[in-house]
């Protein structure tokens, strides 16, 4: 240990504390760069989570013993490592997390129903309905939350006129419903409510727009589903012409535009056609009468009535007799009878533009002249848009294939593979950030070790004052060690044995005043060196 004092004493103690400052300083900082590189990249688990599922979440985080972070001021954004996020995810929605603020047909299983009130049953059974028709909407992709707002009217005895049930919808959208979605969301409640139609379902988001207005009648909802339906056909019919004449003259180089228009009247015809030479016999009736006639000197009178009277002479009075047949023969006639109902919403003209831009040649300078087009080409890019839109000339419609300069040359293609140096040049996002921490961080480290660490090792590594500059003892300092008597001589920088030989005298000197420092001890002090004397020579 004696070196070890030695040399903590010619160090001295301002020397050691700064050694152990920027020993300290030196372990707690590269540890902190350790730990920040090593540190996994972590990306969100789940976002816009309520206070409960973020309790949740993080309770079952903690018993898999799984880093987190958490972000925001109630910890509505969850953070994990990127690696475990699938699986995470997978786990703790077999589990029903996250729960998403609703509460669905399970509030029935946590309470009691023999002990419950048919109020309180009604209100459960409204809430798990408006909790899994929540769920239901926010399958849809674009359906970031949702929350379901329904009124269904109370059932009253002797009641003959009913409020129809009616329903409100909040979303929170991670983009824009097309009308189609709408609808969706629409028919879905209203399948999976009683008595609900989709006309009297109101549609908001989070920016306030109605997306639907439940307060419209069915007329408002069919004009806006005609505007839908012209819309989507346009779109339609102008994607398969921008497919058709990009195929000959090159992507970018036709502009397209349709414009339909329907007839939204709704016509009830009907019709009644009778064929007379077609005949069918339905019933023959036929009818025989026959009829006889006296004369009237035959008739009955009260005198040959009464007694007496002579009716015997009389002679018979001649008679008429009638026959009469009548048949009566019915036919049916064929007869046509047509119902023609057409509703509204066909297509009554389409008018399509097309402006496709010439061609363009390359000179030797590198300057690109332009062409354009032959008729011929032109008249065969109509007939293609001709048989693309289903053209009805009957129906008046209008197609036209104009062939003009565009505004803008096309740019010549450049296809080549990216290199190395332009792969890093182009980083992701998270490259992006990862190196910018890590030059935070080598920033960061140069600043400490320019300002903290290099001060510090050069005070640990000043000279002692006093000493010489060959790390020699000082003139005071050889004369003590040499003793009263003894003679100090300098030592020449220039004569290396000079100073070699002066170095051996003084250590000679020093080891002899050593030894008579031991003999005056022993001398005042006999009976304590005896035993130590004895303890030295007990000990193994």
């Amino acid at each position: 240990m004696k070196p070890v004092l030695d040399l903590v004493t010619k160090l001295g103690p301002a020397r050691i504390a700064a050694m152990a400052a920027v020993t300290l300083t030196l372990i707690g900082f590269f540890a902190f760069i350790i730990l920040r590189v090593s540190r996994p990249d972590m990306g969100v688990l789940f976002s816009d989570l309520s206070m409960q599922d973020s309790a949740a979440v993080i309770r079952e985080l903690d018993s898999r013993g799984i880093r987190y972070e958490t972000k925001g001021e109630t910890g509505q954004t969850i953070m994990a490592p990127r690696a475990d996020l699938p699986r995470l995810r997978m786990d703790l929605a077999g589990k029903g997390l996250p729960v998403q603020g609703g509460v669905g047909y399970e509030i029935f299983d946590k309470g009691d129903a023999f002990s419950s009130t048919n109020f309180v049953q009604n209100v459960n059974h409204l809430r798990a309905l408006e909790g899994e028709l929540a769920r239901s909407v926010q399958a849809i992709g674009r359906v970031q939350a949702a929350r379901v707002h329904l009124v269904l009217p109370e059932r009253r005895l002797f009641e003959r006129d009913r409020e129809s049930p009616s329903a409100a919808i909040v979303l929170k959208l991670r983009g824009d419903l097309d009308a189609g979605q709408v609808r969706a969301i629409r028919h879905l409640a209203a399948s999976a409510v009683e008595g609900l139609k989709p006309e009297r379902i109101s549609i908001v988001d989070e920016r306030g727009r109605l997306l639907a207005d439940g307060a419209r009648g069915a007329d408002a909802d069919a004009a806006s589903g005609f505007e839908d339906r012209q819309v989507g056909l346009e779109r339609r019919l102008r994607g398969q012409i921008e497919d058709v004449v990009a195929g000959i003259v090159g992507p970018g180089r036709a502009r397209v535009q349709v414009n339909a228009e329907f007839d939204l009247n709704r016509i009830e015809s009907r019709s009644e056609t009778f064929d007379p030479e077609s005949r069918v016999v339905r019933s023959t009736q036929t009818r025989t009468e026959s009829a006889v006639t006296a004369n009237a000197d035959g008739q009955v009178t009260v005198g040959n009535e009464l007694p007496g009277a002579n009716g015997a002479d009389k002679t018979p009075a001649p008679k008429d007799a009638t026959n009469k047949n009548e048949e009566t023969t019915n036919y049916e006639i064929s007869r046509v009878t047509k119902t023609e109902i057409a509703e509204g919403g066909r297509i009554k003209r389409l008018s399509v533009a097309v402006v496709v831009d010439g061609t363009y040649a390359t000179a030797p300078d590198g300057k690109q002249t332009y062409s354009p087009r032959p008729p011929a080409e032109i008249e065969r890019i109509t007939a293609l848009v001709r048989s693309a839109v289903g053209f009805d000339k009957a129906r008046g419609d209008q197609i036209e294939v104009v062939n003009l300069r565009f505004a803008e040359a096309p740019a010549v293609p450049q296809f080549s593979e990216p290199t190395l140096i332009q792969a890093l040049l182009a980083p992701t996002k998270e490259d992006v950030l990862r190196m910018a921490e890590l030059a935070v961080l080598a920033l960061l480290t140069l600043i400490v070790l320019l300002t903290v660490v290099r001060p510090l090792v050069r005070q640990v590594l000043a000279p002692v004052p006093g000493a010489t500059a060959l790390g020699a003892p000082a003139a005071g300092d050889l004369s003590a060690a040499a003793g009263p008597g003894a003679t100090v001589t300098m030592i020449e920088r220039d004569n290396p044995t000079a100073r070699l030989m002066e170095f051996a005298k003084i250590n000679g000197q020093v080891q002899a005043e050593t030894v008579q420092r031991v003999v005056d001890m022993v001398r005042a002090s006999p009976a304590e060196t005896v035993e130590v004397l004895r303890t030295w020579i007990q000990e193994e």
